[in-house]
C-alpha cells in the first residue's frame, strides 16, 4: 500500500449572499435599539438576508459556481461535495446532496458537517486530508447559514448580530507537489455547549413522555462567548503557525470568522499583531457563521487586500463550542 501524501491547494473562492439588506436603523422599528448601540458595540451597520424565495441551498450553490469559476474547473471534475453549516434548509436531505442536485454535478458524493462558526476551517481539515489520502482530487467545499429565520426578532442581544450567506471553495491537488494548505488544526469544548445553542424543537411521543416545547431561536451568553474567543483563538493561532514552519511575522493577512470586531480587536492585541493585517467585512454582512471567512476571503482576494502570494491564516470559533486554524498559501488571481 502507497503510503504518499498528495499535496493540496484552494484553486477558487466564491461567496453567495441575499439581496437584501438590513440596516441597523431598519431594526429600530422592531426592537429597543439604536444604530450607535449596535455599532459601538459590534462594529455591525448592516446585514443580509434571505427572502420568501431564497435558501441556505441556492446561496450556497451561487457561491460554488463562483468558485468553480475562479478555479477553472468542471462540474463533472468534482468528485465530493462538503457543506459545513449549521442551519440546513431540511433537517435531510443534507444541503450538499441538494447543492449536489442544483449543480447538476452528480457523480460527486456529499455530506454535510456541523461546526457553527468553525465550520469552514473543520470542513477544509476534512478536505485535504481527503486529498493526501488519494481518495479525491477535486473537492467542492460550501459554508452556509440562514440564521434569519432561527433568531427571535424582539431579542436585541441576538437579532442585531446576525446575517445570512454563503462561501465556497474549490480544494484540488497540487499538480506542482506543492502543499499550500500548511496546517489545519481544530478543537471542542462540548462541556461549553450551553453558551451557544439553538435547541431543536418537536413533541416527544405522548405515550411515551409528556410534551416539551423550546423556542428554536438562538439562545447566547454573549458576555461568555467573547471570553471564550479571546482567551482561545490566539492560542490556536500560535500553535498552527508554529506547526505549519512559519512565524507570526511571516503571515501577511489574517482571515477570522466575523463575528464582532471588538474579539477581533482583542485577538490582535494578544497576538501584538498589527490591526492593518486583519481583514474586516463584518459592517456589511454581521455574523454569518459558517460563511463568514469563505466571504471575507472572496472579498480580501478581489478587493487587492490580498496579493499572490500570500500566506493567510483563517481562523474559525464558535457553538460547540469549537474552534479552529489553517494556515496557507494563497497563489490565485483576483476575479472581476
Amino acid at each position: 500500500m502507497s503510503t504518499k501524501l498528495f499535496p493540496a491547494r484552494i484553486a477558487g473562492i466564491g461567496k453567495g449572499l441575499p439581496d437584501n439588506v438590513i440596516t441597523n436603523t431598519d431594526l429600530e422599528k422592531i426592537v429597543d435599539t439604536n444604530d450607535e448601540w449596535i455599532s459601538s458595540r459590534s462594529g455591525i451597520r448592516e446585514r443580509r438576508v434571505v427572502s420568501a424565495e431564497e435558501t441556505g441551498t441556492s446561496l450556497a450553490t451561487k457561491a460554488s459556481r463562483d468558485a468553480l469559476e475562479f478555479a477553472g474547473i468542471n462540474l463533472e471534475e468534482i468528485d465530493l461535495i462538503i457543506c459545513a453549516t449549521s442551519i440546513p434548509d431540511n433537517l435531510y436531505p443534507s444541503t450538499a446532496c441538494e447543492i449536489q442536485r442544483e449543480l447538476g454535478c452528480n457523480s460527486a458524493a456529499a455530506f454535510d458537517i456541523t461546526a457553527a462558526c468553525s465550520g469552514l476551517v473543520y470542513g477544509l481539515n476534512v478536505a485535504r486530508s481527503m486529498i493526501a489520502s488519494g481518495t479525491y482530487k477535486n473537492i467542492l467545499l460550501t459554508s452556509v447559514d440562514v440564521h434569519s429565520r432561527f433568531l427571535n426578532w424582539e431579542d436585541r442581544s441576538t437579532c442585531v448580530l446576525f446575517g445570512d450567506g454563503a462561501g465556497a471553495m474549490v480544494v484540488t491537488r497540487s499538480e506542482d507537489e506543492q502543499n499550500d494548505i500548511l496546517h489545519v488544526e481544530m478543537q471542542a469544548d462540548g462541556a461549553r455547549g450551553e453558551e451557544l445553542k439553538i435547541p431543536l424543537s418537536g413533541k416527544n411521543c405522548p405515550l411515551v413522555t409528556p410534551n416539551t416545547l423550546k423556542d428554536s431561536y438562538v439562545q447566547m451568553n454573549g458576555r461568555e462567548i467573547y471570553k471564550f474567543a479571546v482567551n482561545t483563538v490566539p492560542g490556536s493561532i500560535r500553535s498552527a503557525v508554529e506547526k505549519a514552519g512559519v512565524s507570526l511575522e511571516e503571515v501577511d493577512c489574517f482571515i477570522l470568522h466575523q463575528a464582532n470586531v471588538r474579539i477581533i480587536e482583542a485577538i490582535s492585541d494578544r497576538l501584538k499583531i498589527n490591526k492593518e493585517k486583519f481583514f474586516v467585512n463584518l459592517h456589511k454582512y454581521g455574523n454569518t457563521s459558517a460563511a463568514s471567512i469563505a466571504i471575507a476571503l472572496t472579498e480580501a482576494v478581489n478587493e487587492g487586500f490580498i496579493k499572490s502570494p500570500s500566506l493567510l491564516v483563517l481562523s474559525g470559533f464558535g457553538a460547540g463550542l469549537t474552534w479552529g486554524t489553517a494556515v496557507v498559501r494563497w497563489n490565485g488571481t483576483p476575479q472581476e
